[in-house]
């Protein structure tokens, strides 16, 4: 079921249009080329980097890319997710039926895409998508070689590649990489109590060369112009965020973020799916797998999610102020980690409830039941935004067709009505992004239209 509800989402995908950001994308992607995007965000916009770089590599297809984007990063985040829980397992020691390694990765994919209270910009809308949803998986994607090093190369290469990891996450979302160093500093504080001896000091300097990684991409980032330019427009300076006032409202913030994942019921499919794996896991002489330091690990886990999503809110609060509470493409960051959580939760209490029954059909059972439930959740409401999409793909390309045709007869003004879909920013007269609309079309000007300029 998960598996088949990713399948139909990403279909959906061709119903993807341009809005926001994009607006201003693409025009600079088709006259400057990569050089264009890079001085753009590196000089003018945000300092991101590996998002120009990401969004040059959608962006340069125009609408074709946009609509391919949600087949492609979805089955980056299924792959990612597949790889991390098979190498987990493996490292860990014990064996599982053959498709609950793919059962836990589409399950955790489902929830972290469709689970937002936004669906459309979590997963549908690139432009927020590549800083904010790719960001932490492909930083977890950094894991794999770490699990499945056992050679002297093989740890030169996971070394390499934390490193490298560090530094495009760095470049790409500031709240990917607080989390990613709240983790690792968390592994580099409690390694002594979670970490076998003989891989403990390995594991350390991992961390260290990650964490240096992080840190460089970081600096690189806000010593940028772009970064600069983007703290005095905003005000967001180090002092603001640290202002009492910042450090306030960050927190009442971020307790309204909290208060809607604690209730919003569907997370619990990462539990149940957790559940199967830890009832399903056994080891090669048929005992049911270890459960250590589950305490402390379980705790460290909440303070690390608690910690990272407190920061990533104080990071953003200068920039959104209050809107940092309703701005949910921004919550994706220390989401994941939240529905991690989760998945882990659900695999200590299977696993103590297997120790209990040697037979864990009731378990399955449950926990299949909860899964099945939360993918018909979801496909329910994705039918609903797959006929907002497609309505307003139809009413884009027919509006785009028009200015296109205009355009080429000589027209330097024309009429535009926007078509918003979930929340999105959509041109207003004389506003942004109306000028990128404006020279997306080669005009002077748009102006406001009641109906669309073709009726």
């Amino acid at each position: 079921m998960p598996l088949g509800l990713l399948a139909a989402a990403m279909w959906f995908g061709r119903w993807v249009r341009p809005s926001g950001d994009e607006w201003c994308f693409l025009p600079v992607v088709r006259d400057g080329g990569l050089t264009g995007m890079l001085e753009k965000f590196y000089v003018h916009d945000n300092g991101r980097v590996a998002n120009a770089l990401l969004v040059w590599a959608y962006a340069r297809f125009g609408v074709p890319g946009h609509q391919w984007f949600a087949l492609i990063s979805g089955l980056v985040v299924v792959g990612v997710l597949w790889a991390v829980t098979l190498a987990a397992v493996r490292r860990a020691g014990v064996t599982v039926p053959r498709g609950v390694p793919l059962l836990v990765a589409s399950m955790v994919a489902v929830l972290f895409l469709f689970a937002s209270p936004n669906t459309y910009k979590t997963f549908y809308w690139p432009a927020a998508s590549v800083s904010h949803t790719l960001a932490p998986v492909l930083a977890g994607a950094a894991v794999i070689p770490l699990l499945r090093a056992r050679s002297r190369t093989a740890k030169i290469t996971a070394l390499l590649v934390v490193f490298l990891t560090g530094v495009f996450i760095g470049t790409l979302s500031e709240q990917s990489s607080v989390c990613a160093l709240v983790l690792l500093s968390g592994v580099l504080l409690l390694g002594r109590w979670i970490v076998p001896g003989p891989r403990r000091s390995y594991v350390r300097l991992w961390c260290l060369v990650g964490t240096a990684g992080t840190v460089i991409g970081t600096l690189v980032l806000v010593t940028s112009p772009g970064a600069r330019n983007r703290r005095h427009g905003r005000d967001a300076g180090m002092a603001s965020m640290l202002a009492p006032e910042s450090l306030i409202g960050a927190a009442k913030g971020f307790f309204r973020i909290l208060e809607t994942l604690l209730t919003t019921w569907p997370y619990a499919g990462a539990v149940a799916v957790g559940v199967l794996l830890g009832a399903l896991a056994t080891r090669a002489d048929s005992g049911t797998a270890p459960l250590v330091k589950h305490l402390l690990l379980t705790n460290a886990a909440i303070l690390a999610f608690l910690l990272s999503g407190y920061l990533c809110t104080l990071a953003a609060y200068p920039v959104f102020g209050p809107a940092v509470a309703t701005s949910t493409r921004l919550w994706n960051d220390f989401r994941f980690l939240y529905i991690l959580l989760l998945l882990g939760i659900g695999v200590l209490l299977g696993h103590r409830l297997r120790r209990r029954t040697l037979r864990p059909v009731a378990l399955v059972v449950a926990g299949t039941a909860v899964c099945g439930l939360v993918c018909v959740v979801f496909a329910l409401s994705l039918h609903q935004l797959e006929h907002t999409m497609r309505m307003r793909a139809h009413q884009w390309d027919r509006q785009d067709q028009w200015l296109r045709t205009q355009a080429e007869r000589g027209a330097r003004e024309l009429p535009y009505r926007p078509t918003p879909i979930s929340k999105m920013t959509e041109p207003l007269d004389g506003g942004w992004p109306s000028h990128c609309v404006a020279r997306y079309y080669h005009l002077d000007r748009i102006t406001p239209a009641r109906v669309f300029p073709w009726q």
